[in-house]
């Protein structure tokens, strides 16, 4: 008997960059994606809090896990792709910092889209906490579903 991967597991055995962060996978579901970046000097930047290069790898890997999640059901007919990505630094982040991603469309509402010959675009959200709860960054990424045709 083979046990389904994980979508931590899936994320880290297609995305090397997430595996090489060492992400943690808190929560992943189709309502909410949670990865949380673990206090690493080998990718501080120069006042010694995470770089923003790592913390715009945790923000894009938190919103491609809940799109896994969301429409994992639909990967036999479209593949997900990231169309763009803006991020905001908005505080100093030390430490460690949390990724949580939610879908800025119904999921019912993009698979209705694909279901009409249409390749969905949607925007995931995700936000970037410190330990103390701050927002140190909010990410947008504008992902579609693309049909295998």
């Amino acid at each position: 008997m083979t046990s389904t991967p994980s979508i931590g597991q899936l994320l880290d055995s297609t995305v090397p960059m997430a595996r090489t962060l060492k992400l943690e996978y808190l929560e992943t579901s189709p309502e909410r994606a949670v990865l949380r970046l673990p206090d690493q000097p080998e990718f501080h930047n120069h006042v010694a809090g995470p770089h923003a290069g790592a913390m715009f790898t945790l923000a894009e890997s938190a919103s491609g896990c809940i799109v896994l999640a969301a429409f994992s059901d639909q990967l036999g007919r479209a593949v997900p792709l990231a169309v763009k990505a803006e991020i905001a630094y908005k505080k100093l982040a030390m430490g460690v910092v949390t990724a949580t991603a939610t879908l800025g469309r119904p999921a019912a509402e993009i698979v209705a889209e694909l279901d009409k010959g249409e390749r969905p675009e949607f925007p995931v959200t995700v936000e970037i906490t410190r330990a103390d709860g701050a927002v140190t960054g909010v990410m947008t990424i504008t992902w579609t579903l693309r049909p295998n045709s």
